[in-house]
């Protein structure tokens, strides 16, 4: 018998509808990679310049073009594997380009639901969803939703997990 090993990540539930997370959330990753790999080009290009002159400065400058663009390329990838799902006993939550992640949350595990926006992301409109678990430092994040979207979701996880409790 010749038996194929099949990837974990085949193995997934099937028929599940994954809601994805708002377009603009790649913006917002975009723009914050872009300022963390302008703050290193920043602190290589001093003592570049020291050491060559004016071209230490040019060598920055590229170095910086060239980083920027491949992290805004990384970046961008990775906003399209975000998604979740809910289903009638958990939530679930997926995300990762190279490594993947599955997260399922229970209902009856949930203890608390924060919603949250930094400035950068209350400027494009956007909210994150923090589910807590019962598990000591279990967080699970949804983020780049439209705060409508985002409120609807707590309220359904809320009940759900109410309801969970309720039956136990």
């Amino acid at each position: 018998m010749n038996a194929r090993a099949v990837p974990v990540w085949d193995l997934w539930p099937d028929g599940i509808s994954w809601q994805p997370m708002s377009p603009t959330l790649r913006t917002v990753w975009v723009l914050r990679s872009l300022l963390n790999v302008l703050i290193l080009a920043v602190i290589a290009a001093v003592p570049l310049t020291i050491w060559l002159g004016w071209d230490g400065l040019l060598w920055a400058l590229g170095g910086y073009v060239v980083l920027a663009g491949l992290r805004a390329l990384a970046v961008s990838r990775t906003v399209r594997t975000w998604g979740y799902a809910e289903r009638d006993q958990d939530l679930l939550v997926r995300h990762g380009l190279l490594t993947r992640r599955l997260s399922i949350v229970p209902y009856g595990r949930i203890q608390l639901i924060d919603l949250s926006a930094g400035p950068v992301e209350r400027m494009f409109g956007l909210t994150t969803v923090q589910v807590r678990t019962a598990a000591l430092g279990s967080n699970t994040e949804v983020p780049g939703l439209d705060p409508l979207v985002a409120a609807a979701l707590r309220d359904r996880l809320a009940v759900r997990a109410a309801e969970v409790r309720e039956g136990l």
